[in-house]
């Protein structure tokens, strides 16, 4: 979908053998984000919450359905989301909780068919055509998938079941919140006729402009004017594209994703930064952030990299490829440091900095070779020792000590 949730009318699930011929599934989690900083706080459940980042320029991650009433929306400005709910609980986002999560939410998925096709964290489309002696219909793998994620991982989401990805991605969005909904493959048109051309996959703002100038409203006004006058309006390619859509026609098929190539994290500063601590504290704080998630993911990397943005917007990119894998956060960050150091940016003013990790491979897929006076337990065991203790009383429980901010004095 091209933008937001749609509701209009649509079929409600049929009888039991209405999802013959609809292999196709797309799973969404409801409100993933907001959902999993539940698990931790209870207390706000039936609360308006929203997930992001504070200050000026922080946007809205996720927001709870209460939030969501109230107009908020992921990708908005936050100042703009509090001005919508002001009485909204503002939580900072818990970026290793999510990958955990999402971790075990696709290890649901795997465990019902091979081919996956993860979209982010929180959704993915499934072909479950080879589930049906294990499981049953598609519809019965929907259902399970649904009461499984909820029972192992705390947190709901909401299913599509439809003869292709573009009609059962718009099917998850229609049944929100914790919902399944099937499009009968002989009741597609009839799904998607009534709908506003938003909805089709490939239609932006400029695109919809155009359209509703042609007096194309609906998804069924654009499935009744020939393709090529929308080939003049929109060009070959996105006229033929929208006019197949339009129809229900998606022949795109489930494509396994292959092992994350890379795994990092960036930061958006509040204001212009242009004090050199503060940058090196957060390539610090993201670099043990993102060694964090390759020891969750029994991952490592070799070529670390550093991005860094401008105060007007010129952004560049920094790496170094080391002679060994790692995960270890002390590792990441001397390597960083010392690519940020390089570039002699002392009085530079700064929007955003980021670290990345690339060349990814399996944790001990290749033996560690102890260099002379390297201690055989170091700081690799010292970071699980600390991935312990965050999983046991939270994320921060034991950090760096250059990231603990004392009580009463301000940041810098």
């Amino acid at each position: 979908m091209s933008r937001g949730r749609v509701t209009p009318a649509g079929p409600p699930p049929g009888p039991a053998g209405d999802d013959a011929g609809c292999p196709i599934l797309h799973v969404d989690m409801d409100a993933f984000y907001a959902s999993v900083e539940l698990l931790t706080r209870p207390d706000l459940k039936g609360q308006p919450v929203i997930v992001g980042g504070g200050g000026n320029r922080g946007v809205v991650l996720s927001a709870t359905y209460e939030a969501r009433r109230k107009g908020v929306a992921s990708a908005m400005p936050m100042v703009r989301a509090k001005r919508l709910c002001p009485e909204a609980v503002v939580l900072a986002p818990s970026h290793d909780s999510y990958a955990k999560a999402s971790a075990g939410v696709m290890e649901v998925f795997r465990s019902v068919t091979p081919l996956v096709e993860p979209l982010s964290l929180d959704e993915a489309f499934l072909d479950v055509r080879g589930a049906a002696k294990r499981l049953g219909s598609p519809r019965l793998v929907g259902e399970w998938i649904r009461a499984t994620v909820q029972d192992e991982q705390g947190i709901t989401c909401s299913v599509g079941v439809a003869s292709n990805k573009f009609v059962a991605k718009l099917a998850s969005a229609h049944c929100k919140p914790d919902g399944l909904l099937v499009v009968p493959a002989d009741r597609v048109v009839e799904f998607l006729h009534p709908l506003p051309v938003a909805v089709l996959w490939g239609v932006g703002e400029k695109t919809e402009q155009v359209l509703q100038k042609l007096g194309l409203h609906t998804v069924g006004d654009l499935a009744g004017t020939p393709a090529r006058t929308l080939q003049r309006a929109l060009g070959p390619a996105a006229g033929s594209h929208l006019s197949a859509l339009a129809w229900g026609r998606d022949d795109r098929v489930v494509t396994p994703s292959e092992p994350e190539k890379s795994v990092g994290a960036e930061e958006t500063f509040p204001v212009d930064v242009d004090d050199p601590r503060v940058v090196r504290r957060e390539l610090l704080r993201l670099s043990e952030r993102t060694a964090a998630r390759l020891r969750a993911a029994g991952q490592v990397g070799r070529t670390i990299s550093i991005k860094i943005r401008f105060a007007d917007f010129t952004t560049i990119t920094r790496s170094k490829t080391l002679p060994e894998a790692t995960d270890v956060g002390r590792v990441v960050y001397g390597t960083a440091l010392g690519l940020y150091d390089a570039l002699g940016l002392e009085r530079a003013r700064l929007r955003l900095v980021g670290v990345r990790v690339e060349q990814i491979s399996e944790a001990g897929s290749q033996p560690h070779q102890l260099e002379l006076g390297e201690r055989a337990v170091g700081w690799r065991e010292a970071e699980q020792a600390a991935d312990r203790a965050a999983r046991r009383f939270g994320a921060g429980a034991v950090r760096p000590a250059a990231l603990v901010q004392p009580q009463g004095l301000p940041e810098g």
